[in-house]
């Protein structure tokens, strides 16, 4: 069984500018297969991510998330 969490951290630097961090990791093996830093980090650039990690890895069994914003979009759902 493969179960992956998607998880977005966000922080600013010391000029004030804002950036975002999407994680993705397997949940079995603790192992984190993704650190994207962006800003922002589109719905689109989340499904691409999961579309080159499907790819290289196979397709999940399940896919945790916390129902943010970016994770409950049209682009994502689809």
């Amino acid at each position: 069984m493969v179960r992956l969490t998607l998880d977005f951290v966000h922080d600013q630097l010391m000029t004030g500018r804002r950036f975002r961090v999407l994680n993705i990791v397997d949940d079995v093996t603790r192992e984190c297969l993704r650190a994207v830093v962006d800003t922002p980090i589109s719905s689109w650039r989340v499904v691409r991510e999961l579309t080159d990690l499907i790819v290289e890895r196979g397709k999940p069994t399940m896919i945790v998330n916390d129902n943010g914003t970016e994770l409950t979009s049209n682009a994502v759902l689809a």
